[in-house]
């Protein structure tokens, strides 16, 4: 095989099948991927049958961590598809490429957002948003992303940022009460200062704890540990939940230990009740974007949404001085308003129960400026990656 062969995607794939055996052990075979060019979020799932099974001119990649058991939130298992080869190329370059824009943070980057190509065109890019006073792109960028393409996207107005959007006039989705184990997401949740949407239980490895679930804005400022959760129900009662156990404030995420008589759940308050059943990975996600799928979500004001996926390991520098990552980019900025920060964004489960969806994250902001129209928050993998939560 030339040297050329070898540097396409499909020519490293047959090298790097060369150098599998079916004996490796995990650590090995992880290494041998990764050296091959594969995303090591991507190998250390993998084993050596999913690789070895896929077809020629396809790669095996992990769309979801699922539970083997539905009602055991720790039997997390991983499910893989195989994805062209030329394909899994173009959306891992367009990933880099998105790192290294919001490691350079040139002057009026504002952020960008990974968007795959249909599965077949074998090709991704990348959205930049940028001021209307930015430097553009630099051309080391550029030159670096390759057959990417960069598609710079000018924001206008740029001084009002911080304003904000004005909130929908609407009255909040109050549970009616609650009959199980614990109430279901969806509902309006109120802290000592604020109001948000009741968030899918979160759960932790570290001795197997669960929590209840919101918006990390919905607290004033960092020091909130201690702090109350409560739940209004049309009963005219308010049920205390638990109290803050940790303000993740660049995720804008809040974890609630369980301090009453209510555990956290994994249901969500749908037209039609659903259950969290696992969550996307990055890949998973992607691929969903590349075959224009939607996503839903249940908040306390909007209710019930659905919108097309439109940017993936999405870079915000809207709002704070530190950039956030691995965000997710749907729908459109009227599927969210304040109190439905702390919703989640879902996906149907394909291989589950008729009523399991798969977490894609979360929703906390908005775009409220000309030319852009989407909801954005942290993506479930995204979280397990820096504090190692799931759903």
């Amino acid at each position: 095989m030339s040297e050329e062969q070898s540097d396409r995607p499909g020519g490293r794939l047959a090298t790097l099948r060369d150098r599998v055996e079916s004996g490796m052990d995990r650590r090995e075979f992880v290494r041998t991927l990764v050296s091959g060019g594969f995303a090591v979020g991507t190998a250390r799932w993998l084993g050596v049958d999913d690789f070895l099974e896929a077809e020629d001119g396809e790669v095996p990649v992990v769309t979801a961590l699922v539970r083997e058991d539905p009602s055991d939130p720790f039997s997390l298992t991983e499910r893989t598809t195989t994805v062209p080869a030329d394909w899994y190329a173009a959306v891992e370059k367009a990933f880099e490429v998105n790192d290294l824009l919001a490691r350079v943070a040139f002057t009026g980057y504002l952020g960008s957002a990974v968007v795959p190509g249909e599965p077949e065109s074998g090709t991704a890019s990348v959205s930049v948003g940028v001021s209307s006073d930015s430097n553009s792109v630099p051309e080391a960028i550029r030159e670096f992303a390759d057959d990417v393409s960069i598609d710079t996207e000018s924001i206008l107005e740029i001084d009002d940022i911080e304003v904000g959007p004005d909130a929908i006039d609407a009255e909040p989705r109050i549970a009616d009460g609650i009959t199980g184990a614990g109430p279901p997401s969806g509902f309006a949740c109120h802290t000592p200062s604020s109001m948000a949407t009741l968030a899918p239980a979160l759960y932790h490895p570290d001795g197997e704890r669960s929590f209840f679930v919101t918006a990390a804005h919905a607290f004033e400022g960092d020091e909130a540990d201690g702090e109350q959760l409560l739940l209004p129900t049309q009963r005219g009662e308010t049920v205390r939940l638990g109290t803050v156990n940790r303000i993740h404030q660049l995720q804008d995420v809040a974890t609630v230990e369980p301090t009453g008589a209510y555990e956290p759940t994994s249901w969500i308050d749908a037209p039609s009740p659903v259950r969290v059943r696992g969550q996307l990975t990055k890949y998973g996600l992607a691929y969903l974007a590349a075959r224009d799928e939607h996503l839903e979500k249940v908040g306390a004001l909007t209710g019930h949404t659905t919108g097309r996926i439109q940017g993936v390991d999405a870079v915000t520098c809207f709002t704070e001085q530190s950039c956030r990552r691995g965000q997710i980019r749907w729908g459109g900025e009227m599927d969210l308003t304040d109190g439905d920060s702390g919703s989640v964004s879902y996906y149907p489960d394909p291989e589950g129960e008729p009523d399991d969806v798969l977490v894609a994250g979360f929703n906390n902001a908005r775009t409220w400026w000309p030319g852009q129209s989407y909801v954005w928050g942290i993506s479930a993998y995204r979280l397990t990656e820096t504090q190692g939560y799931h759903f």
